[in-house]
């Protein structure tokens, strides 16, 4: 038993230690940003994003250095990183909008149909922490309105607590499918960004393919299949190609 304690103690320190080594990084690379120095700064943001520690934060930090650093790809990739974490980020919305406006290729959306773009919309109000959070709470006070509705002798609390507990099992179980939804978007990784300055794309997982069209780097692209070391792209506007998988880094 003593031995069990002093062990999980010793894993206490460490998380201890590197927590507190996490927060001395981060304030050393924003230090560094103020500065100008965004060299260091990026450097020093890697090595906290190496360690497996993941916000939209970071990621916003990181795309405001690579974008001050004229590296316009890189900025885009983590701007993207960021919203998704942080969809209704007025700030990841506007860099991120920025920063496109550098990228060479201007293409066409398809117009999407209202309700799905709606839907779209009503699922990106939250991230998917928050809908899970909403959806707990949400089903736990649906549990107290099915206790009233059980025990109670009154017709008219017994009516109202029916009706209430329907409607607030429906809005857990509804942001219990935002939160899906939403951690599938980050967990799929469906979506890239070009990394290099021009890219052929081919109509054929291999080099002897036709040249279809070409597209330029921070230009943001939807993976739909994969063989070996290419990947087939989609752009926003529909087109279709294949290119190798180097070219591109997932969101």
């Amino acid at each position: 038993m003593r031995k069990l304690i002093f062990t999980a103690l010793y894993f206490l320190a460490v998380f201890g230690v590197q927590a507190q080594n996490t927060d001395s990084l981060w304030v050393k690379a924003n230090d560094y940003f103020v500065k100008n120095n965004f060299e260091k700064a990026i450097e020093t943001y890697q090595v906290i994003n190496n360690r497996g520690l993941h916000s939209a934060e970071l990621y916003y930090n990181m795309g405001n250095t690579y974008y001050k650093l004229n590296k316009i790809a890189q900025a885009i990739l983590y701007y993207e990183k960021a919203a998704e974490l942080a969809p209704h980020n007025d700030d990841i919305a506007y860099n991120l909008e920025l920063a496109n406006r550098n990228v060479l290729d201007k293409i066409e959306k398809i117009p999407v149909f209202f309700i799905t773009a709606w839907g779209k919309s009503f699922i990106n109000l939250f991230s998917s922490d928050l809908w899970a959070k909403i959806s707990i709470v949400s089903f736990i006070i649906a549990l107290v309105f099915i206790s009233i509705f059980l025990y109670t002798r009154r017709y008219g609390l017994k009516k109202l607590s029916f009706w209430f507990g329907i409607i607030i099992i429906f809005t857990s179980i509804l942001s219990f499918y935002c939160s899906y939804n939403q951690k599938q978007k980050i967990i799929k990784n469906d979506s890239a960004i070009i990394m290099n300055p021009s890219v052929t794309v081919k109509s054929s997982p291999d080099f002897s393919g036709t040249d279809l069209f070409v597209i330029h780097e921070g230009t943001k692209v939807w993976i739909t299949d994969e063989i070996s070391e290419w990947k087939e792209i989609k752009l926003s506007d529909g087109s279709k190609g294949w290119l190798k998988s180097s070219d591109i880094e997932i969101i």
